[in-house]
């Protein structure tokens, strides 16, 4: 790390939005440029950095550059896209599980017509429907890809509990979706 790093952390981690905004004229574009060849979306990449530097601003004081800036913004970067791409196969993942679970409810025709925003809005509207803590569970295990384990310390309940609650989600998947699909015919 050289003196200059420590410098402009230095004064960022004191509030200086001048030097926060030049570091960020200086790496926007290029951190862009590196997030895109990750994900192959320009705009998702522009997002990823600007949701970036926004925490990394919110976060300064708790900044402690270890190795030198360029090398931390661009690994940074690098693994919060790489973090999108996990959070977006789990997505994925689910939507192919949704539909799999749901497939002898859908008929043919109607899987044909139903695409991923209109699925997508029918599973929030479920979920807005569940009890929070099935819903928070539920999002947890599908979404963020947690074991039953891990959901049951973070919470503070039993596996048994968080089990209960992924059944009674899936319960209502079940009737929400069949009533949804039936709607459509």
């Amino acid at each position: 790390m050289n003196l200059n790093d420590l410098n402009v952390q230095k004064r960022i981690r004191s509030g200086d939005i001048r030097e926060f905004e030049s570091l960020f004229l200086k790496y926007y574009e290029p951190l862009c440029r590196h997030a895109d060849k990750i994900l192959n979306d320009m705009d998702t990449a522009e997002d990823l950095v600007q949701e970036f530097f926004y925490r990394f601003w919110k976060d300064r004081k708790s900044f402690n550059l270890k190795f030198s800036l360029n090398a931390y913004l661009y690994q940074a970067v690098r693994n919060n896209a790489l973090h999108y791409l996990d959070h977006l196969a789990v997505r994925k993942n689910y939507a192919a599980m949704v539909l799999g679970e749901f497939r002898e409810v859908i008929p043919a025709n109607v899987q044909m017509d139903l695409d991923m925003d209109e699925l997508n809005r029918a599973v929030n509207a479920t979920l807005k429907q569940m009890p929070e803590r099935c819903s928070r569970v539920f999002r947890m295990n599908r979404f963020e890809g947690k074991k039953y384990r891990e959901i049951a310390e973070i919470l503070s309940v039993s596996e048994k509990t968080v089990e209960a609650d992924i059944s009674k989600a899936l319960k209502m998947f079940r009737e929400s979706l069949r009533d949804y699909i039936s709607e459509k015919k």
